[in-house]
């Protein structure tokens, strides 16, 4: 079958020749000769060729089989803008995609880490006291240089009288000493930063597991400490309303 004779470029398409000629090679496929397509173009009017109809090539058109049964749908093709949008898109599904399954999988690892509040409570507890030790151990340290320093003012106190006889390297033990005390004063902020940090992120997690325990129908281990120690006082008050 011909083509109609309808079936000529629309007047200030947005399709260039070149365009045309590129999206209807995109459309033919083995067998386009072998159906029939239809469509309506722009003006409303009906279109029937043998193969994809170059004025629909910014529409909807239906391929038939030989019998006038529908067999597909072609979609209009993308001009070189639309077709970039529409990777863009499908580039930005993929990458929420893979967000959502990342998410997924950190969470499962977080319920694993942290079956229960317990556990997760437990951790908490670990660290923080990992970073007083650390801030103990600085203040010990400071203690133990505020005593050399002592020391040291006391061998000073030998030349109060003349000062310009003070040996230089007892002069210079003393910087050396103020230079640790002062690192070891900035250790000790920093470390009470560390802990805000570390009660920062487990009450972050905290957050998190609590919906996700939730969804597990997991029993906070709080509730159930609750309900053991009202389960292991209650024959004791039963014993005493008894008597």
């Amino acid at each position: 079958m011909a083509l109609s004779k309808e079936t000529t470029n629309v007047p200030g398409s947005k399709f260039t020749t070149a365009a045309l000629a590129a999206a209807l090679a995109a459309l033919l496929g083995p067998a386009s000769a072998q159906g029939i397509y239809t469509c309506t173009d722009a003006k409303g009017r009906r279109l029937t060729a043998d193969r994809p109809i170059i004025d629909c090539i910014d529409r909807e058109q239906f391929e038939l089989s030989s019998g006038g049964l529908p067999r597909r749908k072609i979609g209009p093709s993308l001009t070189a803008a639309e077709r970039a949008a529409e990777e863009d898109r499908a580039r930005k599904l993929d990458e929420e995609r893979i967000r959502v399954n990342e998410e997924k999988k950190r969470e499962k690892a977080l319920v694993t880490r942290y079956p229960n509040r317990g556990v997760h409570d437990n951790e908490r507890e670990a660290a923080l006291a990992l970073v007083d030790n650390v801030t103990a151990a600085a203040h010990r340290r400071t203690v133990e240089l505020l005593g050399q320093r002592k020391f040291l003012e006391g061998e000073v106190e030998f030349y109060k009288y003349e000062p310009s006889r003070t040996p230089p390297k007892l002069k210079h033990q003393i910087d050396e000493v103020d230079v640790q005390l002062a690192a070891q004063k900035r250790f000790v902020t920093e470390q009470d930063v560390e802990k805000v940090r570390v009660n920062a992120r487990f009450d972050e997690e905290l957050s998190r597991l609590k919906l996700l325990w939730a969804q597990d129908g997991v029993v906070p281990a709080t509730t159930v400490a609750r309900v053991s120690a009202s389960t292991a006082t209650r024959p004791a008050s039963a014993a005493r309303t008894a008597r």
